[in-house]
């Protein structure tokens, strides 16, 4: 069984089924027009920060100030919800390192707009259910059912689920 990233708790939350692809080596995100829209967006904001910071092969970090507020840049806020709980992961798996995180943020550079995210003792018991949620997609022997959303007409996987 693979480590849990921080795009496995993302996907976790857009869809089990890109979870179980990406978590089974089936990675379809290269040459995906919206995913490299994302990438460039993270490479040309916040130019004068230390970015990427890949922490135990898990979490890749956009930039952290002072090890103390933890940014991820997003290019929109339509699944937000998924953003946040990537974030929470990562104060989660720092603070298991004895880093105590004050707060993360989202950044919506393309929006100018912030969000702070904060860990707390609810959160850190959901994200213990959710990454054992996470380990038991992953011993699936299938994908789980396509969820059949409009977001799936955007998604890198797209083909390998309908077509």
């Amino acid at each position: 069984m693979k480590n849990i990233t921080g795009v496995m708790i993302y996907y976790y939350f857009v869809c089990k089924r890109k979870l179980w692809y990406f978590s089974n080596d089936l990675t379809m995100e290269k040459g995906n027009e919206l995913v490299e829209i994302g990438k460039l967006i993270d490479e040309n904001s916040y130019k004068r920060e230390k970015k990427n910071i890949l922490i135990d092969e898990n979490i890749n970090i956009d930039f952290i100030k002072d090890w103390k507020v933890i940014h991820e840049v997003k290019k929109s806020k339509k699944i937000e919800e998924a953003s946040i709980w990537q974030l929470k992961y990562y104060m989660y798996l720092l603070k298991e390192k004895g880093i105590n995180i004050e707060k993360g943020i989202l950044d919506y550079p393309i929006l100018r707009k912030r969000k702070e995210i904060y860990l707390d003792e609810k959160s850190e018991q959901d994200l213990e259910k959710i990454l054992q949620d996470i380990k038991q997609i992953q011993l699936l022997n299938t994908p789980p059912l396509a969820i059949n959303d409009p977001i799936c007409q955007k998604c890198a996987y797209y083909e390998l689920c309908y077509i």
